[in-house]
């Protein structure tokens, strides 16, 4: 382990080679990023980017080979296609407006709905609750929820009416919940 004094000197040494390229080539190097991206803040990116890779590869921009400015501006080049290709790997953000909502809408409404029609459901004659649930949660036909309650259809629109007005009833009353999407179409 190299001792401190010598990990500080370092560090030191290497913020004093980033500020030093930054002086002599921060221009050039935000001007041909700005040219390649046609937008400032990412081209401040780029150099941003470009200036720790030299950071991390301090030994190419002491080693006397080649030119450091070309080596930083190939970096800023490369890192501009990267962007460039990440960002068309992506499929297209669509912006969202005032207009429009948003793309992924939060279900945390939706479950406090249904958590709110299943309280009132348990509340309802088990009659109602029957024909309620065969028609809306199996999906059943009113000829198709007679069958298989063993009853007649006429009994089933019946009962189906009243269930929904009750439903709806117990889920009014209930304090923030004047707005069930679920009973309203329902009941419609």
């Amino acid at each position: 382990m190299a001792p401190l004094w010598s990990r500080t000197r370092q560090r030191t040494s290497d913020e004093v080679l980033i500020r030093a390229l930054y002086e002599e080539h921060g221009r050039a190097l935000l001007a041909y990023a700005g040219r390649l991206t046609g937008d400032r803040g990412a081209a401040e990116d780029v150099v941003q980017e470009t200036l720790i890779r030299a950071w991390r590869h301090p030994e190419i921009m002491v080693n006397g080979k080649g030119s450091v400015r070309g080596w930083l501006l190939t970096v800023a080049r490369n890192i501009v296609t990267d962007r460039y290709r990440a960002k068309a790997a992506r499929p297209t953000e669509v912006a969202e407006s005032p207009g429009t909502g948003p793309v992924e809408r939060d279900h945390a409404e939706a479950v406090v709905d249904s958590m709110v029609v299943m309280e009132a459901l348990d509340q309802l004659s088990a009659e109602h609750r029957d024909v309620l649930v065969e028609i809306y949660f199996q999906g059943r036909t009113v000829a198709e929820a007679a069958k298989s309650l063993g009853i007649p259809a006429g009994t089933v629109k019946s009962r189906s009416h009243y269930a929904l007005k009750a439903l709806r009833q117990l889920c009014t009353e209930r304090p923030g919940t004047a707005k069930l999407a679920v009973v309203k179409e329902a009941a419609a």
